[in-house]
């Protein structure tokens, strides 16, 4: 397979955006964690985005950046010694950001790992598992799709799927097709 096109020798380079999708509990997440390690022992570095739609809150009521943020701040970090935590929050005027705006925030790196995002066009690995009894999500659903991740190769539902079958309980093999698939160098 041919690599996709890195960005031109006079455009800026951005990082390679990988994402892994499917339904709930398929194991997406496990197998990114899986992932990460192997691209990161490969000498990539890599940064991870992920989307959720549940209401979460990394904060505590009571606590002080609970309390700026309470009192009207847009954003607040959180800074120690081991790292820091930026939290902005969204109004009507500043929504939600996009994936292309996200990964824009985040320093310079070789790959984002992304979960979520499923209609954006970024190159994609579904994890599917067809024993959990979910479907297969509709073609028009899994834009930007590079293979499937599956625990069951020859299920009827994959047969036509048009992308690699990759063994989804073989992080190393889904990792190798990925740097050669996008032609994830070191740069």
């Amino acid at each position: 397979m041919k690599p996709l096109p890195m960005n031109g020798p006079d455009m800026p380079r951005k990082p390679l955006v990988l994402g892994f999708a499917g339904p709930s509990g398929s194991g997406k997440t496990t197998l990114l964690a899986a992932v990460l390690p192997l691209l990161t022992a490969h000498g990539l570095s890599v940064s991870c985005i992920k989307h959720t739609h549940h209401a979460v809150d990394m904060d505590t009521p009571g606590k002080d950046t609970w309390i700026f943020r309470e009192g009207g701040a847009r954003e607040v970090i959180l800074a120690s010694e081991a790292r820091f935590v930026l939290q902005r929050a969204y109004t009507p005027e500043s929504p939600e950001l996009d994936l292309d705006a996200l990964v824009g925030r985040l320093d310079a790196v070789d790959v984002v790992l992304v979960e979520g995002f499923r209609p954006h066009g970024h190159p994609k690995i579904l994890v599917y598992r067809p024993s959990l009894g979910k479907p297969l999500p509709a073609p028009e659903r899994l834009t930007s799709l590079l293979a499937v991740a599956t625990d069951q190769p020859d299920h009827p539902d994959l047969a036509d799927i048009g992308v690699p079958l990759l063994p989804l309980n073989e992080p190393a093999a889904v990792a190798a097709f990925a740097v050669e698939r996008l032609g994830m160098e070191r740069a």
